[in-house]
């Protein structure tokens, strides 16, 4: 088990945060809506300079994409880092970020699906804590709940402390541990590099959207080899967004896709936990302690 992690200081109103574009492109005017909402927080809101540049499907070059990350990380008055979007390219840059200035002043960093790659890069690299939700590109988006916002609100000032929840249970019970994982291609992308998860005593979140069934099982399956699934406390499933069927057909759920792969273990497995590519996208603390309690049909998660 690794050590404890490094939790950043929460924000207060009047720090500065910092949105940038480390993966695929934004519009413009998805970031001056995200902004305006940012500042209706009491933040002041720092863009990079590279955030709305194109190359291809990418937000700038390599280097830009870099470069903003980096400028972010060295400034010790951004005390938060929001990713405007995900797509693809966190991994592209993530070996030439020099992360030492958070061993000075670590800072939040937030966003979902590729910008797992930077949450287990801060996790298993840096020691650092993270937040698993919404980006600017969904932040005018009508289709998300309000509790999306909200939480992500009480993530960065430290104002959550619990999400509930309703859905299927397999093996429940109650348990505890430091919750890590993310988007479940990236994850497996991440096998045999260092910032691969560590899973043992941990509760590993995995959400996924637009795969294949099969390619579901597939890395999953390479995750039970990896022996990623030995010793954990328990799986925390969320969005499995948009899942579709190959030439051939599957013929199973996502829940009977999970409970083959999982049969031989002891762990709890917890369903339709709400974040991922889904309207109700909450944010929760990427390698923070947590306990998970299961009462009837409904499950709370509990920061310790």
């Amino acid at each position: 088990m690794s050590l404890k992690k490094i939790q950043p200081e929460y924000l207060r109103p009047g720090d500065e945060v910092a949105i940038v574009s480390p993966s695929f492109c934004v519009d413009e005017n998805l970031l001056v809506e995200a902004v305006l909402l940012l500042e209706k927080w009491g933040l002041k809101v720092h863009v990079g300079k590279n955030a709305l540049k194109r190359n291809g499907p990418f937000a700038g070059s390599d280097h830009d994409r870099l470069s903003d990350l980096q400028e972010m990380i060295d400034n010790p008055d951004v005390k938060a880092v929001i990713s405007s979007r995900g797509g693809y390219g966190v991994s592209k840059i993530i070996s030439s970020v020099d992360f030492s200035r958070l061993d000075i002043s670590p800072k939040w960093f937030t966003g979902f699906s590729d910008i797992t790659v930077l949450h287990m890069w801060l996790n298993e690299v840096c020691g650092i804590m993270s937040i698993h939700g919404e980006m600017p590109l969904n932040f005018n988006n009508p289709e998300k709940s309000e509790e999306t916002f909200i939480s992500l609100k009480q993530a960065l000032f430290g104002e959550i402390d619990t999400i509930e929840w309703e859905g299927a249970f397999l093996r429940a019970g109650d348990v505890t541990g430091e919750i890590t994982g993310g988007n479940l291609s990236l994850i497996y992308s991440l096998n045999g590099t260092k910032a691969e998860p560590s899973t043992e005593g941990k509760i590993l979140f995995i959400e996924e959207v637009g795969e294949y069934y099969y390619h579901i099982d597939r890395m999953l399956t390479s995750l039970k080899l990896a022996g990623k699934l030995d010793g954990l406390s328990a799986l925390l499933i969320g969005g499995m967004s948009r899942i579709e069927d190959a030439r051939i057909p599957w013929g199973r759920s996502i829940e009977e896709t999970i409970y083959d792969i999982v049969r031989e273990y002891a762990f709890p497995v917890y369903f339709n936990f709400p974040a991922g590519h889904v309207s109700d996208n909450r944010a929760f603390y990427i390698g923070r302690e947590a306990r998970i309690e299961v009462k009837g049909k409904k499950a709370l998660l509990t920061y310790l």
